[in-house]
Protein backbone atom coordinates (compact mmCIF):
# COMPACT_ATOMS: atom_id res chain seq x y z
CA UNK A 1 0.00 0.00 0.00
CA UNK A 2 1.15 3.57 -0.81
CA UNK A 3 1.84 5.62 2.15
CA UNK A 4 0.11 8.93 2.31
CA UNK A 5 2.18 12.13 1.79
CA UNK A 6 2.15 14.76 4.74
CA UNK A 7 0.67 17.52 2.98
CA UNK A 8 -0.08 19.57 6.67
CA UNK A 9 3.98 21.28 6.30
CA UNK A 10 3.18 22.31 2.77
CA UNK A 11 -0.11 23.59 3.55
CA UNK A 12 1.35 25.89 6.07
CA UNK A 13 3.95 26.78 3.28
CA UNK A 14 1.72 27.93 1.11
CA UNK A 15 -0.18 29.86 3.64
CA UNK A 16 2.62 31.29 5.19
CA UNK A 17 4.10 32.88 1.66
CA UNK A 18 0.17 33.85 1.07
CA UNK A 19 -0.52 35.60 4.02
CA UNK A 20 3.22 36.60 5.93
CA UNK A 21 2.20 39.69 6.26
CA UNK A 22 -0.37 38.43 9.28
CA UNK A 23 1.85 36.41 10.83
CA UNK A 24 4.19 39.09 10.64
CA UNK A 25 1.65 40.99 12.78
CA UNK A 26 0.77 38.18 15.00
CA UNK A 27 4.57 37.71 15.46
CA UNK A 28 4.94 40.39 18.97
CA UNK A 29 1.87 38.75 20.48
CA UNK A 30 3.12 35.28 20.12
CA UNK A 31 6.52 36.72 21.64
CA UNK A 32 4.83 38.28 24.30
CA UNK A 33 3.62 35.09 25.69
CA UNK A 34 6.52 33.44 24.98
CA UNK A 35 8.67 35.55 26.25
CA UNK A 36 6.19 36.62 29.93
CA UNK A 37 3.87 33.35 29.91
CA UNK A 38 5.30 30.67 29.19
CA UNK A 39 9.72 31.25 29.77
CA UNK A 40 8.73 31.85 33.85
CA UNK A 41 6.84 28.64 34.09
CA UNK A 42 10.26 27.34 35.53
CA UNK A 43 9.36 29.09 38.09
CA UNK A 44 6.87 26.79 39.32
CA UNK A 45 9.37 24.41 40.60
CA UNK A 46 10.09 26.40 43.74
CA UNK A 47 6.41 24.79 45.02
CA UNK A 48 8.26 21.59 45.42
CA UNK A 49 11.22 23.27 47.28
CA UNK A 50 12.37 25.08 50.12
CA UNK A 51 13.55 27.93 48.22
CA UNK A 52 15.81 30.73 49.19
CA UNK A 53 16.78 33.61 47.12
CA UNK A 54 20.86 33.10 47.91
CA UNK A 55 20.85 29.95 46.37
CA UNK A 56 18.80 30.09 43.94
CA UNK A 57 15.64 28.21 42.42
CA UNK A 58 18.07 25.41 41.30
CA UNK A 59 20.39 25.24 44.17
CA UNK A 60 17.23 25.10 46.62
CA UNK A 61 16.94 22.12 48.46
CA UNK A 62 13.77 19.79 47.28
CA UNK A 63 11.28 19.70 49.52
CA UNK A 64 8.34 17.57 47.54
CA UNK A 65 4.56 18.02 48.23
CA UNK A 66 5.35 20.25 51.90
CA UNK A 67 4.15 23.04 50.93
CA UNK A 68 0.98 21.85 49.63
CA UNK A 69 0.28 19.47 52.67
CA UNK A 70 0.64 22.70 54.59
CA UNK A 71 -1.95 24.57 53.16
CA UNK A 72 -4.18 21.67 53.05
CA UNK A 73 -4.13 21.06 56.89
CA UNK A 74 -4.28 25.30 57.02
CA UNK A 75 -6.70 25.60 59.50
CA UNK A 76 -9.18 28.58 57.47
CA UNK A 77 -8.74 26.04 54.56
CA UNK A 78 -12.32 25.60 53.70
CA UNK A 79 -13.18 29.39 55.09
CA UNK A 80 -11.10 30.13 51.91
CA UNK A 81 -12.25 28.08 49.15
CA UNK A 82 -15.99 28.94 50.54
CA UNK A 83 -15.24 33.06 50.58
CA UNK A 84 -13.27 32.64 47.05
CA UNK A 85 -16.03 30.68 45.17
CA UNK A 86 -19.13 32.09 46.74
CA UNK A 87 -17.77 35.57 45.96
CA UNK A 88 -16.60 34.56 42.49
CA UNK A 89 -20.16 32.29 41.88
CA UNK A 90 -22.27 35.57 42.90
CA UNK A 91 -19.82 37.66 40.54
CA UNK A 92 -21.21 34.96 37.86
CA UNK A 93 -24.65 34.69 38.24
CA UNK A 94 -25.29 38.62 38.71
CA UNK A 95 -22.72 39.73 36.71
CA UNK A 96 -22.84 38.21 33.38
CA UNK A 97 -26.50 38.15 32.68
CA UNK A 98 -26.36 42.17 33.17
CA UNK A 99 -23.79 43.39 30.25
CA UNK A 100 -26.11 41.36 28.05
CA UNK A 101 -29.59 42.76 29.51
CA UNK A 102 -28.17 46.25 29.26
CA UNK A 103 -26.66 45.73 25.79
CA UNK A 104 -30.38 44.40 24.90
CA UNK A 105 -32.29 47.40 26.46
CA UNK A 106 -29.70 50.28 24.59
CA UNK A 107 -30.55 48.34 21.28
CA UNK A 108 -33.99 48.90 21.59
CA UNK A 109 -33.44 52.34 21.75
CA UNK A 110 -34.67 54.63 19.19
CA UNK A 111 -33.07 57.79 19.79
CA UNK A 112 -29.45 57.88 18.63
CA UNK A 113 -27.76 60.73 20.65
CA UNK A 114 -30.07 59.34 24.25
CA UNK A 115 -28.07 55.89 23.24
CA UNK A 116 -24.90 57.52 22.69
CA UNK A 117 -24.90 59.36 26.05
CA UNK A 118 -26.05 56.55 28.18
CA UNK A 119 -23.05 53.80 26.36
CA UNK A 120 -20.53 56.88 26.96
CA UNK A 121 -21.68 57.30 30.61
CA UNK A 122 -22.10 52.99 31.50
CA UNK A 123 -18.34 52.89 30.07
CA UNK A 124 -16.87 55.44 32.10
CA UNK A 125 -16.39 53.69 35.46
CA UNK A 126 -14.40 51.27 33.48
CA UNK A 127 -12.01 53.79 33.30
CA UNK A 128 -11.82 55.42 36.90
CA UNK A 129 -8.75 54.13 38.86
CA UNK A 130 -9.58 51.07 40.87
CA UNK A 131 -8.23 52.98 43.85
CA UNK A 132 -10.84 55.64 43.08
CA UNK A 133 -13.76 53.42 42.92
CA UNK A 134 -12.40 52.02 46.51
CA UNK A 135 -12.53 54.70 48.14
CA UNK A 136 -15.77 56.12 47.21
CA UNK A 137 -17.12 52.65 47.74
CA UNK A 138 -15.55 53.19 51.47
CA UNK A 139 -17.26 56.44 51.96
CA UNK A 140 -20.64 55.37 50.66
CA UNK A 141 -20.46 52.82 53.24
CA UNK A 142 -19.61 54.87 56.43
CA UNK A 143 -22.26 54.81 58.93
CA UNK A 144 -23.06 58.26 57.70
CA UNK A 145 -22.46 57.78 54.09
CA UNK A 146 -25.02 57.78 51.38
CA UNK A 147 -26.07 53.69 51.62
CA UNK A 148 -27.00 54.02 55.23
CA UNK A 149 -28.91 58.08 54.60
CA UNK A 150 -31.17 55.50 51.86
CA UNK A 151 -31.70 53.13 54.70
CA UNK A 152 -32.42 55.76 56.82
CA UNK A 153 -35.42 56.64 54.66
CA UNK A 154 -37.27 53.34 55.43
CA UNK A 155 -36.42 52.83 59.46
CA UNK A 156 -33.09 51.09 59.44
CA UNK A 157 -30.59 52.17 61.76
CA UNK A 158 -27.23 53.11 60.38
CA UNK A 159 -24.03 51.02 60.50
CA UNK A 160 -20.88 50.88 58.95
CA UNK A 161 -21.58 48.44 56.19
CA UNK A 162 -18.03 47.36 55.66
CA UNK A 163 -17.79 46.50 59.01
CA UNK A 164 -20.50 43.43 59.07
CA UNK A 165 -19.09 40.34 57.53
CA UNK A 166 -22.51 39.85 55.63
CA UNK A 167 -22.48 42.76 53.61
CA UNK A 168 -19.02 42.47 52.26
CA UNK A 169 -20.30 40.23 49.13
CA UNK A 170 -22.91 42.39 48.13
CA UNK A 171 -20.90 45.59 48.16
CA UNK A 172 -18.64 43.75 45.90
CA UNK A 173 -20.92 41.99 43.79
CA UNK A 174 -22.85 45.64 43.20
CA UNK A 175 -19.80 47.53 42.67
CA UNK A 176 -18.74 44.87 40.15
CA UNK A 177 -21.67 45.24 38.19
CA UNK A 178 -21.63 49.09 38.00
CA UNK A 179 -17.91 49.24 36.82
CA UNK A 180 -18.04 46.26 34.20
CA UNK A 181 -21.61 46.22 32.79
CA UNK A 182 -20.97 48.95 30.37
CA UNK A 183 -17.70 48.06 28.86
CA UNK A 184 -18.67 44.69 29.10
CA UNK A 185 -21.67 45.44 26.96
CA UNK A 186 -20.11 46.41 23.85
CA UNK A 187 -19.15 42.79 22.66
CA UNK A 188 -22.38 42.02 22.91
CA UNK A 189 -23.50 45.15 21.05
CA UNK A 190 -21.27 44.42 18.46
CA UNK A 191 -22.46 40.50 18.23
CA UNK A 192 -26.15 42.04 17.86
CA UNK A 193 -24.99 44.76 15.07
CA UNK A 194 -23.50 41.63 13.15
CA UNK A 195 -27.07 39.81 13.10
CA UNK A 196 -28.39 40.08 9.67
CA UNK A 197 -31.52 42.50 9.29
CA UNK A 198 -32.97 40.82 6.97
CA UNK A 199 -33.83 38.04 9.81
CA UNK A 200 -36.16 41.25 11.53
CA UNK A 201 -37.49 42.01 8.69
CA UNK A 202 -38.96 38.76 7.95
CA UNK A 203 -40.24 38.72 11.74
CA UNK A 204 -41.83 41.99 10.73
CA UNK A 205 -43.66 40.77 8.09
CA UNK A 206 -44.96 37.80 10.29
CA UNK A 207 -46.30 40.35 12.77
CA UNK A 208 -44.00 39.66 15.34
CA UNK A 209 -43.39 42.42 17.89
CA UNK A 210 -40.22 43.86 19.47
CA UNK A 211 -39.99 41.68 22.62
CA UNK A 212 -40.52 38.25 20.57
CA UNK A 213 -37.71 39.59 17.80
CA UNK A 214 -35.68 39.92 21.07
CA UNK A 215 -36.93 36.81 22.19
CA UNK A 216 -36.40 34.19 19.30
CA UNK A 217 -33.94 36.27 17.27
CA UNK A 218 -31.23 38.45 19.13
CA UNK A 219 -31.21 36.57 22.04
CA UNK A 220 -30.35 33.19 20.37
CA UNK A 221 -27.67 34.71 17.79
CA UNK A 222 -25.51 36.31 20.46
CA UNK A 223 -25.97 33.03 22.70
CA UNK A 224 -22.69 31.75 21.32
CA UNK A 225 -20.87 34.78 22.31
CA UNK A 226 -22.38 34.68 25.89
CA UNK A 227 -21.50 31.07 26.03
CA UNK A 228 -17.71 31.92 24.93
CA UNK A 229 -17.53 34.46 27.37
CA UNK A 230 -18.89 32.54 30.27
CA UNK A 231 -16.50 29.62 29.57
CA UNK A 232 -13.67 32.11 30.28
CA UNK A 233 -14.98 33.68 33.08
CA UNK A 234 -15.41 29.92 34.80
CA UNK A 235 -11.99 29.55 34.14
CA UNK A 236 -11.23 32.63 37.16
CA UNK A 237 -13.64 31.22 39.23
CA UNK A 238 -10.87 30.53 41.89
CA UNK A 239 -9.45 33.81 41.34
CA UNK A 240 -11.10 36.56 42.72
CA UNK A 241 -9.24 39.84 42.12
CA UNK A 242 -7.14 40.68 45.01
CA UNK A 243 -7.08 44.33 44.43
CA UNK A 244 -10.71 45.56 45.06
CA UNK A 245 -10.29 42.97 48.15
CA UNK A 246 -7.27 44.08 49.86
CA UNK A 247 -8.62 48.01 49.10
CA UNK A 248 -11.24 47.07 50.66
CA UNK A 249 -11.44 44.40 53.70
CA UNK A 250 -10.63 44.61 56.95
CA UNK A 251 -9.54 42.51 60.07
CA UNK A 252 -13.48 42.77 61.13
CA UNK A 253 -15.08 40.85 57.99
CA UNK A 254 -11.77 38.14 57.26
CA UNK A 255 -14.59 35.64 57.96
CA UNK A 256 -16.77 36.82 54.68
CA UNK A 257 -13.59 38.91 52.63
CA UNK A 258 -10.76 36.70 53.08
CA UNK A 259 -9.89 34.60 49.42
CA UNK A 260 -7.05 32.84 48.12
CA UNK A 261 -5.73 35.92 46.62
CA UNK A 262 -5.46 37.24 49.56
CA UNK A 263 -4.06 35.05 51.35
CA UNK A 264 -1.42 34.63 48.94
CA UNK A 265 -0.54 38.43 49.21
CA UNK A 266 -0.03 38.26 52.73
CA UNK A 267 2.02 34.66 52.68
CA UNK A 268 4.29 35.55 49.34
CA UNK A 269 4.78 39.69 49.62
CA UNK A 270 4.25 40.34 53.33
CA UNK A 271 5.63 37.31 55.06
CA UNK A 272 8.10 36.58 52.03
CA UNK A 273 7.27 32.94 51.69
CA UNK A 274 7.44 32.14 48.38
CA UNK A 275 7.35 28.23 48.02
CA UNK A 276 4.30 27.95 49.67
CA UNK A 277 2.56 30.94 47.95
CA UNK A 278 3.72 29.47 44.72
CA UNK A 279 1.76 25.82 45.99
CA UNK A 280 -1.05 26.90 46.91
CA UNK A 281 -1.24 29.41 43.63
CA UNK A 282 -0.14 26.61 41.38
CA UNK A 283 -3.22 24.60 43.14
CA UNK A 284 -5.53 27.75 42.60
CA UNK A 285 -4.29 27.39 38.67
CA UNK A 286 -4.96 23.21 38.18
CA UNK A 287 -8.63 23.91 39.83
CA UNK A 288 -9.23 26.75 37.57
CA UNK A 289 -7.80 24.58 34.32
CA UNK A 290 -9.97 21.75 35.17
CA UNK A 291 -12.97 23.93 35.83
CA UNK A 292 -12.55 25.65 32.15
CA UNK A 293 -11.58 22.33 30.47
CA UNK A 294 -14.93 20.78 32.22
CA UNK A 295 -17.06 23.99 31.22
CA UNK A 296 -15.95 23.62 27.74
CA UNK A 297 -16.52 20.10 27.24
CA UNK A 298 -19.54 20.49 28.73
CA UNK A 299 -20.92 23.53 26.50
CA UNK A 300 -19.50 21.79 23.54
CA UNK A 301 -22.46 18.51 24.33
CA UNK A 302 -24.91 20.54 24.83
CA UNK A 303 -24.67 23.56 22.45
CA UNK A 304 -21.62 22.64 19.51
CA UNK A 305 -20.01 25.73 20.81
CA UNK A 306 -16.99 25.87 22.61
CA UNK A 307 -13.27 27.28 23.08
CA UNK A 308 -11.54 24.52 21.40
Amino acid sequence: MKKKKNTNGLTFQKDFRRNWSLYLLALPVILFFIIFHYVPMYGISIAFKDFKMNLGIFGSNFAGLKHFKAFFEYPNFWRLIGNTVRISLCTLIFGMPAPVIFALLLNELRMKKLRSVIQTVSIFPHFVSLVVVCSIIKEFCLSDGLFNVIAGWFGIAPRSLLQVPGAFTPIYVISHIWEKTGWSSLIYLAAIAGINAQIYEAADIDGAGRFQKMWYITLPCIRPTFIILFIMAVGGVMSVGSEKILLLYNETIYSHADVISTYLYRKGLLEFNFSYSTAVNLFNSVINFTLVMAANRISKRLSDTSLF
